[in-house]
């Protein structure tokens, strides 16, 4: 089994910056998982934000392009989306997933094998 914890939100006002931090562990887990943060905002569907696989290769939705970055450090098993440039449409429960490392990269959430239990972001306009 595979263990997801996320921390790092909270409330901004909009234009400034959160990092969200992801920790993974279970006997199970692996470097070579592909990790990825979604997000999902009141009354709507989940939606990708960005993934990084086991090499670092990185995709990201169109509407948080220029603005967020996912990155991981393996050695401490947690993978990082600093979102910079904050707007009111970013307010949502941002959510860590892991999946087996094939595909190299997936945007559909149900490739993902495993979630963490979603941490808020609310951003102030």
């Amino acid at each position: 089994q595979v263990q997801l914890v996320e921390s790092g939100g909270g409330l901004v006002q909009a234009g400034g910056s959160l990092r969200l931090s992801c920790a993974a562990s279970g006997r199970t887990f692996s470097n070579y998982y592909a990790m990825a943060w979604f997000r999902q905002a009141l009354g709507k569907e989940r939606e990708f934000v960005a993934t990084i696989n086991w090499s670092h290769a990185v995709h990201y939705g169109d509407s948080v392009k220029g603005r967020f970055t996912i990155s991981r450090d393996n050695a401490k098993n947690t993978v990082y989306l600093q979102m910079n440039n904050l707007q009111s449409d970013d307010t949502a429960v941002y959510y860590c997933a892991a999946r087996i490392p094939n595909p190299p990269l997936a945007t559909m959430a149900a490739k993902y094998d495993y979630w963490g239990q979603g941490t808020q972001v609310t951003v102030s306009s």
